[in-house]
């Protein structure tokens, strides 16, 4: 276990203090702090909730959300590559004690989670590049990206330093096996996950 960081007032936290006036002011967004830039993502599109519920599932059939662990959405991780750095992963898997955990406006040590997710929106870019690294900074076993621009499944698993040493893209009609350590087998069926994250013609 880690020791939880003494949370600071705001005022002496200027990129926090800007990051939350900004949610109040957009409500919807998720706002992050990575690398010491604050990074403002619109509301996912229908899709991306529909992918997103799509992932849950395994993980919550295999008995991740029960016992030893939790699936959480939405759940901010605190960063190791910044005073202020922190984001928020579309999905998690954590301890079930990561309650314990908390560090600072509203976010978690990164020693309690197990697996992170992100389904690709508009910043695409942010996911494939800037989050790997600060995802493995942060030393987060598993790191999975469904990746709708480019209709691909990432799995990165070994993270060392600021990079991953096992870096996967998975295509459609692929199944993919994440890593035991997780807690439990769960597999993913890329094409009806990537089919789930389409916009619908109109």
């Amino acid at each position: 276990m880690s020791a939880a960081s003494v949370e600071r007032p705001h005022e002496h936290r200027p990129l926090i203090t800007e990051a939350n006036r900004l949610m109040d002011r957009n409500p919807g967004y998720r706002v992050e702090i990575i690398g010491g830039q604050i990074l403002v993502t619109p509301p996912p599109d229908g899709p991306h909730a529909v992918a997103l519920t799509r992932l849950m599932r395994p993980f919550i059939v295999a008995g991740l959300d029960d016992g030893e662990s939790r699936v959480v959405q939405g759940v901010g991780l605190w960063l190791p590559t910044g005073s202020e750095d922190y984001a928020i992963p579309d999905l998690s898997l954590v301890d079930a004690d990561f309650h314990d955990h908390h560090v600072e406006n509203n976010c978690y040590d990164p020693v309690c989670f197990r697996l992170v997710l992100e389904v690709t929106s508009s910043n695409y870019r942010t996911d494939l590049r800037d989050k790997v690294k600060a995802y493995a900074s942060a030393k987060i076993p598993v790191y999975a990206i469904v990746d709708r621009k480019h209709q691909r499944l990432h799995v990165l698993t070994d993270p060392a330093g600021d990079e991953y040493e096992n870096h996967r893209p998975h295509s459609p009609g692929e199944i993919v096996t994440l890593p035991g350590s997780i807690g439990a087998d769960v597999t993913l069926d890329v094409n009806e996950v990537l089919k789930a994250g389409l916009p619908r013609a109109n």
